[in-house]
């Protein structure tokens, strides 16, 4: 979103560590590395490439490509947003639900985009779908909280904003952003793949978080 950074949750505590999200964290990173060892071979054999998905082959790259990425500056924008909503929903979820809430989203997510350009060969790789279901499960849990985030078109500028405002911008941008390219054939942002992780996060985010885990998390408001 241009110059602006998350930061966290400026409205509460955690009650817990946020171990999971900092191992999908070094996992991105571990294999963000053997990409750059592996070259466009590795690329080629463990993303997402619709065209072969609906046929039925190399099926795993639908879990493999979740956790690769483009560029140095395609991992740390992830990580970054990761890092800002995921704790939070770690916490409110339990380490365990919240990594298969976290994986399931990004396969949803993925089988999004496949689908929407099921004859396209360009592969399609990131965390950005997963990251998408946490930020829809961020919404419907803590709609009220305020984030911390930073700004810097000129200077850098330090604020908090309100989630629902934030995550409800970011939403807004990947649908009129994917209207406009819908009928594009190539390589670029996987909006489909972030309306569909998103609007899944939303869905289910009730099923999988912890309502006595969110009641002990005290808020600073």
């Amino acid at each position: 979103m241009g110059g602006l950074i998350p930061l966290g949750d400026a409205s509460r505590r955690r009650r817990g560590s946020a171990a999971v999200t900092l191992l999908i964290i070094a996992v991105n990173t571990f294999v963000f590395l053997e990409e750059l060892a592996g070259g466009n071979a590795f690329v080629r054999t463990w993303s997402a490439i619709p065209a072969r998905i609906v046929h039925g082959h190399h099926l795993v790259t639908l879990f493999t490509s979740m956790f690769m990425h483009a560029s140095w500056t395609h991992i740390i924008g992830n990580m970054v947003f990761l890092w800002a909503f995921g704790p939070e929903i770690e916490d409110a979820m339990g380490h365990g639900r919240f990594l298969f809430f976290y994986l399931f989203g990004g396969l949803v997510a993925m089988l999004g985009q496949v689908l929407a350009s099921p004859h396209s060969r360009v592969p399609c790789l990131g965390a950005s779908g997963a990251i998408a279901a946490v930020m829809g499960a961020f919404i419907v849990t803590y709609p009220r909280d305020r984030i911390r985030i930073v700004f810097f078109p000129f200077v850098f500028i330090r604020f908090n904003i309100p989630a629902a405002l934030l995550i409800g911008f970011w939403f807004l941008i990947q649908v009129f952003d994917w209207g406009a390219v819908a009928n594009v054939q190539t390589g670029g942002v996987a909006y489909v793949a972030h309306i569909a992780g998103f609007l899944f996060g939303v869905a289910t985010a009730p099923l999988f978080r912890d309502s006595r885990r969110i009641d002990a998390s005290k808020g600073f408001y």
